[in-house]
């Protein structure tokens, strides 16, 4: 296969509202060095470099988030940054991108590829992406599933289905069915069929593809997107994507497109050491511990008594004492203080909405 031809496009406007109160709308996670001194939108860039020259590296994010990242990767060609005027979910994002790669390239293929997710088998997904760009050539749309290493009821599933026949290096099969996030009795279900994967929310395919896919299914950002593609490059490209892209549906490219389409498959991806650090309890995931089970990150101070598998992020020059703590997070961003449960870390959440909903807009 020529990989000439081969494009990854970086989805980088989220929020991470499960990482707060340090990941704030000015400072979403993905900008930030959670886990070390990269930012997770470097690492991102950083492990696709080997790959892909700076010039077929393409970022969508908002105005907001789009200085910030051109400071931190500045090998991007600026002309690489797609600017959404708001945010319309992941279909609006793929199809945007496609419709520019395409327009540029008519024979490439592309990656889509999360901002802040962490990957620590760097050379397993290098080989992954060639193959699945590789089964792409044959028209499917194709997704990376995790390979589950528990009943988590944080992320999405894919059930598989037939492998697929084909000459590729690694094993690929028909996506049967994409389930949502399940309750703790229908993971446990899942993971114990042992024909599930993780919903990774990377997918793979040709533009010409996913392009007949989204005027298939969804004919009305289709449409749009053949509105936009009418001026892009020229005067008239900001004038008419400001015009249009409001009134897009906001819809994520799983339910828009790759439910209901006929030539999906997935490559189930054990050992790639991934996380899509989603909540503060993932930092135990990726970051080592000490002998208690504890971490202390981000020039945390923190003195442990009789503490044991506790998080401990921020803080600053001040001195976090524990004791008698066991399975907590603490995590202080200098105007807020979060203290839960690790297992309570996914309903930081709902913290965020009570704020939007009283709007104490200081903290959010």
């Amino acid at each position: 296969m020529d990989f000439l031809h081969t494009y990854a496009v970086i989805m980088a406007g989220g929020g991470g509202t499960r990482l707060w109160p340090v990941s704030r709308k000015e400072s979403p996670k993905q900008l930030l060095p959670l886990l070390g001194q990269e930012t997770l939108f470097q690492s991102t860039v950083n492990r696709l470099k080997n790959l892909f020259p700076p010039e077929r590296i393409l970022v969508v994010t908002v105005e907001e988030q789009a200085r910030e990242m051109k400071n931190q990767a500045p090998d991007i060609p600026e002309e690489n940054y797609l600017i959404e005027p708001a945010p319309r979910g992941t279909a609006s994002v793929v199809g945007l991108a496609a419709m520019v790669v395409q327009k540029r390239d008519p024979k490439a293929s592309m990656a889509i590829l999360p901002s802040d997710h962490f990957i620590r088998n760097v050379d397993l997904f290098h080989y992954l992406l060639k193959a699945a760009f590789e089964v792409a050539e044959d028209q499917y749309l194709v997704t990376l599933g995790i390979t589950p290493t528990m009943p988590s009821t944080a992320y999405g599933y894919i059930q598989q289905g037939m492998p697929v026949d084909g000459d590729y290096k690694y094993p690929v099969y028909t996506v049967k069915s994409f389930k949502e996030k399940p309750n703790e009795e229908t993971a446990q279900q899942l993971l114990r069929k042992g024909d599930h994967s993780w919903n990774s929310g990377m997918f793979i395919w040709r533009t010409d593809v996913i392009m007949n896919e989204i005027h298939k299914q969804m004919p009305g950002l289709g449409s749009a997107l053949d509105e936009i593609r009418a001026v892009w490059g020229t005067d008239r490209q900001a004038e008419v994507l400001n015009t249009v892209w409001p009134n897009l549906k906001n819809e994520t490219v799983d339910y828009g497109i790759m439910e209901k389409a006929e030539r999906v498959a997935v490559l189930p991806a054990g050992g790639l050491g991934w996380s899509d650090v989603g909540s503060w309890s993932s930092l135990f995931e990726v970051l080592l511990p000490d002998m208690n089970g504890n971490i202390a990150t981000n020039a945390a101070l923190h003195l442990a008594h009789d503490t044991h598998n506790t998080l401990i992020y921020g803080g600053g020059e001040r001195l976090i004492v524990t004791i008698g703590v066991d399975d907590m997070v603490i995590v202080d961003s200098g105007d807020a203080l979060l203290i839960c449960k690790t297992d309570q870390s996914q309903r930081v959440k709902e913290v965020v909405e009570h704020l939007k909903k009283h709007r104490q807009v200081t903290f959010l």
